[in-house]
């Protein structure tokens, strides 16, 4: 009987340890990003609707994408030592636990979101081929680049709280304000509640997930330990 052994560690440390691969894991990444906001560009509703400060809570993938580019670039002071032994601190505990949290949430929002209604987007022709597979795919590769943070990165209470906030004030712009990612339909309660726990869930995984910081945070109760 052949036995296959998948060490996922060992994969993280080459490809985020090495120069080359992070750095092209980068600029994908950007390059990404910069399709995102594209798409909400020419969206409608779209930025020019909005003030700027809100471009992040419109910006669902975008937004995504940012926050773990600049998790992953944390990383490059680190090139040469151990990516687990990466060093981390209160500031960067909040940065790897929300980028972690909104490419889990809107990676799979996005696939949620296309079969709800799959009759408006599945196709095997043309644009069809990116609007349905294409989306769903790459949106899916943010759930499996997402869980190589806690690979390298550690979160505290805190962070996991303030992440949980953030996600469910995003859902109260979305829905309340009628800010939601552009659909060829209008969202029901289906995949209003499905965003709920979409939020609530990933910061349980979060919670699952991650190694805890074993340090001070100021930004706890009482500048109490946050762990």
């Amino acid at each position: 009987m052949v036995t296959v052994s998948f060490d996922a560690g060992r994969y993280v440390e080459y490809y985020l340890g090495n120069a080359p691969s992070l750095s092209t894991l980068l600029v994908a990444n950007g390059a990404a990003f910069l399709v995102g906001v594209s798409f909400y560009v020419h969206s409608d509703p779209s930025f020019a609707d909005l003030p700027t400060f809100l471009y992040p809570l419109f910006g669902d993938s975008p937004t995504a994408l940012a926050l773990v580019t600049l998790s992953l670039a944390t990383l490059l002071p680190n090139l040469g030592n151990r990516v687990r032994d990466a060093p981390t601190n209160v500031p960067l505990a909040y940065l790897h636990t929300f980028a972690f949290v909104w490419l889990v949430k809107y990676g799979l929002w996005t696939v949620v979101a296309l079969n709800l209604h799959p009759d408006q987007y599945v196709g095997f022709a043309g644009a069809a081929l990116w609007d349905y597979w294409g989306i769903m795919l790459t949106h899916l590769l943010f759930v499996v680049e997402a869980f190589a943070i806690p690979y390298y990165g550690r979160t505290t209470d805190r962070a996991l709280k303030a992440a949980l906030v953030a996600l469910l004030v995003n859902d109260v712009f979305d829905y309340g304000l009628g800010y939601y990612p552009p659909l060829r339909y209008e969202p029901g309660i289906p995949l209003i509640l499905a965003t709920l726990v979409l939020s609530v869930g990933t910061v349980y995984i979060a919670d699952r997930v991650f190694d805890r910081m074993e340090r001070f945070d100021p930004l706890a109760p009482a500048g109490g330990e946050d762990r």
